[in-house]
Formats: C-alpha cells, structure tokens, sequence
C-alpha cells in the first residue's frame, strides 16, 4: 500500500526519490515559495509525476516568503556564483525553510492519512543550508512524530550521501535527468555557474549527463580548483 508524501522540488535529489521509492508514494506536492527557480522546476516535478501517474500538489507559499531575505527570492542577477562551499554561496539560505515546508507536509500527510514524509536532502547541502543537516532532520523526524501523535514520521534516505551517489541511485532506477531541473536562476536553460549547477555537473560526471549549461567551463575551472574534476 503507497502511504507517503514526498516533497517534490523537480531536482536531481527529489526527482530521484520519487522513481526510487515509486511503490511507496501515494501523493507528491511542490512548494512555490518565490524562488526564481520555482516554476521550472514544477514543470519538471509534473512530467515525471505524470509518467508515474502519482498525485502532485502545487502550493503557493508566496505570501509567507516574501517577507524573507535570500539571494534566490530577489531575482537572477542577485545568485551568486561559484562552488557550493564557498562563503558566498550564504547568501542563498532561504531561513528554516525545509523546517517551514515540512512542518506543512506532515500537516498534509496526516490529512490524507498518510504516514510518512519524504525529503530528499543530501550530505553536502548542510555546508550551507542547516536545515538539511542530519541532526535537523533526526530533531524534525522527532517533532514530526511528536506532533502527529505517532501517525506521522519523517524518512530523508539520502542524508548521508552525496549527489553523485544519487545520481547512482537515478541512473539505476531510470531517472532522465534532461527531465529534471537544478539551475537557481531559473533561466531558459542551466546558468552553469550557480552552486547547484556546478554541483550537478560534478555529480553527473560519470553518467552522461544531459543537461545543456551556458556555460559548463565555468563549472568545470571551479571544481578543478577544488580538486573534484
């Protein structure tokens, strides 16, 4: 019996989850919070829900958001650009949102009485994002559990692997990555040069990835100065 919730972004990470955990996930909602890259990423959650034939939710969650400050709420020209770990990357913190978006999923979950709630955070997000770390997402699943009493809890598999062990996990399970979307930008195709651009572009190295980027060299210099190409 399907009996989870997956919070769908559209992502390499999420999109990943939905095809791995195919036989679980009764329903999937995407979260519209204002960010530039919202709306393509949406397209691609409702290809692949559509393709699997699972329920996909649209929740605007603009009014809130508004009233935060992040680089990815004020417009393209406002990301930053460069290796996820790098001090800039900061910037692009939206405030408590997985803590914010979650605490509406498991609202929605025990609504249709569902059991769990999916995420589809990853080791290397909390460099910047603490709302993706493992002892945020062991707090939440205990909050969660806690404030549905029991009937709801919290499973985030791929807290401790990386995106290139995702991307594993995808290829395996026949994810099309070309149908998934990262960019923060939210332009006409991938910026290349975004923290999540050059995180994809590492993490598809292996896997002919399909992505068609502004400007992939960008990526590339970047993470050769890491030492990660």
């Amino acid at each position: 019996m399907k009996d989870s919730l997956l919070i769908l972004s559209g992502g390499m990470d999420s999109t990943t989850l939905l095809h791995h955990k195919r036989d679980d996930i009764a329903l999937a909602i995407c979260f519209n919070y204002g960010a530039n890259h919202n709306i393509k990423e949406f397209k691609q959650a409702q290809l692949n829900c559509d393709m699997l034939k699972t329920p996909l939710l649209w929740i605007d969650m603009q009014e809130a958001f508004k009233h935060f400050k992040s680089t990815l709420l004020q417009g393209a020209t406002f990301v930053p650009e460069g290796h996820y770990a790098a001090d800039n990357m900061a910037q692009t913190v939206v405030p408590f949102r997985n803590g914010i978006l979650l605490s509406v999923a498991a609202g929605i979950a025990q609504s249709h009485n569902l059991s769990t709630v999916m995420m589809a955070n990853h080791f290397g997000d909390d460099a910047q994002y603490p709302d993706c770390s493992q002892n945020f997402v062991s707090a939440l699943s205990e909050a969660i559990t806690l404030g549905t009493g029991g009937k709801v809890s919290l499973y985030a598999p791929y807290t401790v692997m990386t995106k290139k062990d995702i991307a594993r996990i995808g290829t395996s399970v026949g994810v099309d990555y070309s149908k998934t979307w990262s960019c923060y930008k939210g332009g006409e195709i991938h910026c290349g040069k975004c923290g999540t651009c050059v995180e994809r572009i590492w993490a598809l190295k292996e896997f002919n990835d399909p992505t068609v980027y502004e400007d992939k060299e960008f990526a590339i210099n970047v993470l050769k100065e890491k030492g990660e190409w």
